[in-house]
């Protein structure tokens, strides 16, 4: 069953805004490109019309000039007017060109660039008569010709206020010569021109959030649609995997952290570091901080020396706890011993003094069974049954 535009109450997801916009449909506005061109080409012929004008007149007196060889062989005059008419164009080029620039970053400034062969595919629902009679008479046929109406009143009121402020010019023109007439004529046109375009560009300022918000609204989605399209992100492999990655980013997030609380860090040398925090006012055990190997490993090493947490090298050790703990839980109780032989010599190193020299580097021991090969595999006990 279809759902009504009232049932649509949510925004749109950033899953669907993705699908409408490789189907083709992005908050486009045309009344802004047309603007932002007008304006430009108006802003650059008043900044060189008078230039412009005399260069071209020049180049096209200079074409009705022939000489002797010119009259007596015909032949050469379409070489002769095209020569002149190539001049006249590389003069207009420059226009030319910033015409085709400001069509391009206009058209990009409302939805981007976007290229859709979905969006130029033929679809059947446009030949239905239906549909094309309530695009005629729908809501959005109604904004454009108000556009179209606005449009006309606005432009149709800038000509005539630009009439009426230059009628003395005007009557001035009549009794001038022919070229200030025309310099005079030039520069009225020019300026009644960029009035035009920012008029246009009124009209651009009321459209551009009008289509955004339309096309905002058209992509609304109805509570059940955000369900459905959660319940199928969740189902993605993609995006499960995503979720993890996040996941454990902010995990290794918040452990480096907690690297600043730890005590000591006991490290493989290189392989394995583990961080264990004490507090020896509790009478709770040692809790591990922080673990990582390889990469992981050389960055907890590198955070422990920034905050000058001491390293304490014991391989089986740092691969016991490793392997047997998670971030965050204690020590496991067949551990006690050699990581409190660790603590209170590194205690015996923050106290040293003179007079209190620190206590022999221990050898720490790890229990047989909880000793593991780098590749976390439990070493034998040495007496166990086959």
């Amino acid at each position: 069953m279809s759902e009504s535009a009232q049932d649509k109450t949510e925004e749109p997801t950033a899953q669907k805004l993705k699908k409408a916009r490789d189907d083709g449909q992005v908050a486009r506005s045309t009344e802004l490109p047309a603007a932002v061109i007008v304006i430009g080409v108006f802003l650059v012929l008043m900044l060189t019309g008078g230039w412009l004008v005399t260069r071209l007149s020049t180049v096209f007196a200079q074409g009705f000039v022939f000489d002797r060889q010119l009259i007596e062989k015909p032949l050469l005059l379409p070489a002769h007017f095209g020569e002149h008419l190539l001049a006249a164009f590389v003069l207009v080029l420059p226009v030319i060109l910033f015409t085709m620039v400001a069509a391009i970053v206009a058209s990009g400034m409302t939805g981007g660039y976007l290229f859709s062969f979905k969006a130029i595919m033929p679809k059947g629902s446009k030949l239905n008569p239906i549909s094309g009679l309530k695009r005629i008479f729908g809501t959005h046929a109604l904004v454009e010709l108000g556009k179209a109406i606005l449009k006309f009143v606005l432009v149709a009121g800038v000509l005539w206020w630009s009439l009426m402020s230059n009628m003395d010019k005007l009557v001035q023109i009549g009794q001038m010569g022919l070229e200030p007439a025309l310099s005079a004529a030039g520069s009225m046109i020019m300026q009644s021109g960029l009035w035009v375009a920012l008029s246009l560009a009124v009209i651009a300022m009321i459209d551009v959030p009008w289509q955004k918000h339309t096309f905002t609204k058209r992509m609304r989605m109805s509570k059940q649609e955000v369900k459905d399209e959660y319940k199928q992100m969740e189902g993605s492999p993609e995006v499960k995997a995503q979720i993890r990655r996040r996941q454990r980013e902010m995990a290794n997030s918040r452990m480096m952290d907690r690297i600043k609380d730890a005590d000591v860090v006991i490290t493989n040398p290189e392989h394995f570091a583990v961080a264990l925090e004490y507090d020896p006012t509790g009478d709770g055990a040692p809790i591990m901080v922080a673990k990582g190997s390889d990469h992981m490993a050389a960055l907890i090493r590198e955070e422990a020396k920034a905050h000058g947490i001491h390293l304490f090298e014991a391989a089986p050790l740092a691969r016991a706890i490793y392997f047997t703990t998670e971030v965050e839980q204690q020590v496991p109780e067949d551990l006690y011993h050699a990581v409190a032989q660790v603590i209170a010599y590194v205690f015996s190193l923050e106290a040293a003094s003179p007079m209190n020299p620190p206590r022999p580097k221990p050898q720490v021991k790890v229990p047989p069974s909880m000793q593991f090969s780098p590749e976390g595999k439990k070493a034998p006990v040495q007496g166990a049954a086959a």
